[in-house]
């Protein structure tokens, strides 16, 4: 029997000789110097794909009668019942919502205290009605979205606190309608960044909203809010940042296959005799505990204080 000739590395049904071996090793080493190594971690999963445009057109009738539903509601039950039977339907209504849009509701840490003013980071439109389905709550929203078609008159009918801008008379005035709020029970939530933000990242929060709470003594409860894809990665899909429009963004909510919202409640955090630039750092370091992945952009400072007492 003759050996097969396969090559001076591999001889028939013996091994190689090592001194043998070794020089056809070395030239193979060089030739790959200094070429990448191949990464040893695991791939991520590929995203996950568009909803069928079926699915999508679907979703927006669906929605459409929802919001004809809910106005339906407003005009012919409000005015025969009280505001519990009112926050059990408004709980209700953002439930089914967040149903149809696609978006599934998971809820973490504390319960919420009753009378608390809830703080949250905001990402999207959607952050309403995630809190919402919670616990319904008074929002405290900018005047203009009073003018909105349909949503606009939703909002008026749901405890919703318009706020003007720039005028420290009606500051006043809805600071004390928020503390009335609070002292009957109710949980009041603002968004103290002032604006949204696309998720990776929290801005600074402007105290002079926290002030109607801690007037009255009242704590505050923060929520820390965040998105996910089916995949159960962040996901972008909801932010409603930048140059978006509100149907754009509606568009992609609903070409997610699914979307996971959520929500990581911490422990009540007292305000009496704290100032409210301390009272804001708190709640601001309570989030961005919850939310590892989400980096802190904006330190909390006097000229930021500054900025945040125009806003309100």
């Amino acid at each position: 029997m003759r050996r097969t000739g396969v090559g001076p590395r591999l001889q028939h049904r013996r091994p190689a000789h090592p001194a043998i071996d070794e020089p056809a090793r070395r030239p193979l080493r060089q030739a790959l110097h200094g070429t990448p190594r191949l990464k040893t971690h695991a791939l991520q999963p590929p995203p996950s794909p568009p909803a069928p445009r079926w699915l999508r057109v679907w979703r927006y009738l669906r929605l459409a009668l929802h919001l004809a539903q809910g106005l339906l509601t407003v005009l012919t039950v409000y005015p025969l019942t009280g505001d519990a039977t009112h926050r059990s339907l408004r709980r209700r209504w953002s439930q089914r919502l967040l149903a149809i849009i696609g978006v599934e509701l998971r809820i973490a840490g504390h319960a919420i205290q009753p009378g608390c003013m809830l703080v949250a980071n905001h990402i999207s439109w959607v952050d309403i009605f995630v809190i919402n389905a919670l616990a319904p709550s008074a929002f405290v929203s900018k005047a203009e979205v009073r003018g909105w078609p349909l949503i606009g008159r939703l909002a008026a009918r749901n405890e919703t606190v318009f706020l003007r801008r720039g005028s420290r008379g009606h500051a006043k005035i809805i600071n004390a309608e928020i503390a009335a709020l609070l002292d009957a029970g109710r949980n009041v939530a603002v968004f103290p960044e002032g604006t949204t933000t696309d998720g990776n990242h929290i801005l600074h929060f402007h105290a002079a909203l926290l002030q109607p709470a801690i007037e009255c003594g009242h704590p505050i409860q923060p929520l820390a809010l965040s998105y996910a894809g089916a995949d159960e990665q962040p996901s972008r899909a909801a932010a409603y940042d930048g140059d978006l429009t509100l149907g754009q963004s509606l568009g992609k909510i609903l070409g997610e296959q699914r979307l996971i919202a959520r929500i990581d409640v911490a422990a009540p955090i007292a305000t009496e005799g704290i100032h409210r630039r301390d009272v804001a750092a708190m709640a601001h370091s309570a989030i961005v505990a919850r939310l590892p992945s989400v980096g802190d952009v904006t330190a909390h400072s006097p000229r930021n204080e500054e900025a945040g007492k125009k806003v309100a």
